[in-house]
């Protein structure tokens, strides 16, 4: 008998199962909505929707670029132990998650709508998750998914760090297309990347630092016994300082470079452009850290 699309979307409801995993369910069952409903449960598919809850605080964090360099992303895949997160089945299903957003213009940062992109298999990739958590016996989430895109004088760096714990996505522009060809900004893009897995700065400038988080640094600042005890008339110019010190723990620019703490990573960025013959600078940049919220 003919299987009606409202049929296996009802089926879908009740089980969690994917669709068509679904209709394949009712074609056995002639369309025995209870028949096909206790197939998918003895087959174990049914029981998805029972593990969407449970926390999945592991994971791996996914990153990949386009072959002509001028897309990249980077996605956060995650499960509920450290067990699973370390399994081939899961490492090979965060790669295939991965690739696909490369493919997706609808990764662009909302996971709703990367969820309904469609798998190579016919299924949303909502569907294929829910598949994965009946196979793996734990919840798996696409947590998060970012993707740049950059033009013709752009450059995208990515870097994986403790074994898909962390990972990093970051764009740098050039004045000129000659500057990114040259082997000094190859080496400082991966440098960067390094830099910012292992520093975790919160943004790129000053401008990207959230205002309240500044309003609230100055007030613990000024309220001080070291800053209150200095004469009244000099204690502003002694909390500026202070949250110039709060600037270079937290802006990527102003950070004290990784591999050369004399420097900053602007003026590596500054150097490195000249020596390519032009003008770089660090466009924008993400990481990703397995679990954090």
């Amino acid at each position: 008998m003919a299987i009606t699309a409202s049929q296996v979307k009802e089926l879908r409801e009740k089980t969690n199962a994917g669709m068509m995993d679904c209709k394949k369910a009712l074609v056995e069952t002639d369309g025995d909505m209870d028949a096909a409903e206790e197939l998918l449960r003895k087959k174990g598919i049914a029981k998805a929707g029972k593990k969407v809850d449970r926390v999945a605080s592991e994971g791996l964090v996914g990153a990949a670029i386009s072959a002509d360099g001028k897309t990249g992303v980077l996605v956060e895949v995650g499960c509920e132990t450290d067990f699973v997160a370390k399994n081939d089945n899961f490492r090979s299903f965060a790669d295939e998650v991965t690739k696909l957003a490369l493919d997706s213009d609808d990764a662009d940062g909302n996971v709703e709508s990367f969820l309904a992109t469609q798998h190579p298999n016919g299924d949303s990739l909502a569907d294929v998750v829910k598949a994965k958590i009946t196979e793996l016996g734990e919840n798996i989430l696409i947590k998060r998914v970012a993707r740049f895109q950059t033009g013709e004088n752009g450059l995208l760096a990515s870097y994986i760090h403790m074994a898909g714990r962390v990972g990093v996505l970051v764009e740098l522009q050039a004045d000129a297309v000659v500057v990114l060809d040259h082997d000094d900004v190859k080496s400082a893009a991966k440098d960067i990347t390094l830099h910012v897995a292992a520093a975790s700065p919160q943004g790129l400038s000053r401008d990207d630092v959230d205002a309240e988080l500044v309003e609230k640094e100055r007030a613990i600042l000024a309220d001080s016994d070291d800053v209150k005890s200095k004469p009244e008339q000099i204690q502003g110019k002694i909390v500026d300082g202070k949250m110039s010190k709060f600037y270079s723990q937290i802006c990527l620019l102003e950070q004290a470079f990784v591999k050369d703490p004399d420097t900053t990573v602007g003026k590596l960025v500054e150097a490195t452009g000249k020596s390519a013959g032009g003008e770089l600078k660090v466009s924008r940049f993400i990481r990703f850290a397995v679990g954090e919220a």
